[in-house]
């Protein structure tokens, strides 16, 4: 998807802009995790050093606050495209564009910062056993023999912020874009205009639906034997599934996919 937005000058509009951008994200959030994995399964030693763990707690949290504020900036988009389509060049310059994909990477970067600093603070001496596949805040705070309190304080009031935040603002997007939809008199119209959404509403309800079950509920309900599983769908699949959403019936995704094809086959 990056190399096809990118050399395809036909896909150089601000929908694609963002879909690159979470592309890349994707990308970083799964190398965050499916590496060390991977190398775990063909090790007979599962170990990673505590700088190691402080690396992937910190990448994991950054990249997955990227995506969810940049899944709100990309409703945001399909507002405009929908609701004001006479002013979405306007309004969805390439200026604004670079701004909402900045404020994306420095929202995540700066929410992940605070919940690694106030994890690490914590003096883990209960057992060096880590009952999960990967560094993430829940199997780390039951490790610690301290008062987690003011670090649950920080996952509702950080963490909830940008999760809740990001899909409240989706969530207001489209109320705002269903309600233009229904005013189109033809189906085909309304249906044109559904499915430049569909696609995102899909990412949206899979990746949405696994996160908040994880951090948006109290550390007395989690279970690291039945919770391990979750990580992995919004961690690793739906990072991998998102590609395959937004290009499966996107015809001018097809397209340019087929001309740089084409294109390569006869530089051959």
């Amino acid at each position: 998807m990056v190399i096809t937005i990118t050399l395809s000058s036909a896909l150089h509009s601000p929908m694609y802009f963002f879909l690159r951008n979470l592309s890349i994200v994707d990308m970083c959030y799964s190398t965050s995790t499916v590496p060390k994995l991977l190398l775990d399964f063909l090790s007979d030693v599962k170990r990673i050093s505590f700088f190691g763990c402080v690396a992937q707690l910190y990448s994991f949290i950054s990249f997955g606050g990227i995506e969810c504020v940049l899944l709100a900036a990309m409703a945001g988009d399909r507002y405009v495209a929908i609701c004001m389509p006479l002013q979405y060049t306007e309004v969805m310059s390439w200026k604004t564009c670079t701004v909402l994909a900045t404020v994306c990477w420095i929202v995540g970067l700066l929410n992940s910062l605070a919940h690694t600093v106030f994890t690490f603070r914590l003096p883990f001496c209960r057992s060096r056993s880590l009952h999960h596949f990967f560094c993430d805040i829940p199997p780390l705070l039951a490790l610690s023999c301290a008062d987690t309190t003011v670090n649950e304080v920080v996952v509702y009031t950080a963490g909830g912020s940008v999760i809740i935040g990001s899909f409240m603002l989706t969530i207001l997007s489209y109320i705002f874009i269903v309600k233009s939809i229904l005013k189109i008199k033809t189906a085909t119209g309304r249906w044109k205009a559904f499915s430049t959404c569909a696609s995102h509403l899909t990412v949206v309800i899979l990746y949405y639906g696994t996160i908040v079950f994880i951090y948006i509920r109290p550390t007395s309900t989690y279970s690291l034997d039945q919770d391990r599983i979750v990580p992995v769908l919004y961690g690793i699949i739906t990072p991998m599934l998102n590609p395959i959403i937004y290009s499966l019936r996107n015809k001018e995704v097809h397209g340019a996919l087929t001309k740089l094809i084409i294109r390569k086959k006869l530089l051959w």
